[in-house]
């Protein structure tokens, strides 16, 4: 379930105590992400930022001078 929540593969390694990465793929190939729905913000300014990262949200990228974040519903 945190694979499937962060998709950090070395974040889940280290959470299970894995040594060797291979052991934790056996438990991760078994997880779909067929059902990833999102919901989208845009900040024009770093205050608005700053507010979207406080309340979970994930920067993707800049479009015309404006930040997207993105964040799991």
């Amino acid at each position: 379930m945190e694979y499937h929540k962060t998709k950090d593969i070395l974040h889940v390694m280290r959470l299970l105590g894995h040594k060797n990465i291979k052991n934790t793929l056996v438990y991760t190939q078994r997880v779909t992400f067929e059902d990833d729905d999102y919901t989208c913000k845009a900040a024009a300014n770093v205050k608005d930022a700053t507010e979207l990262i406080e309340a979970g949200y994930e920067y993707v990228c800049d479009v015309d001078n404006v930040k997207l974040f993105k964040k799991r519903k």
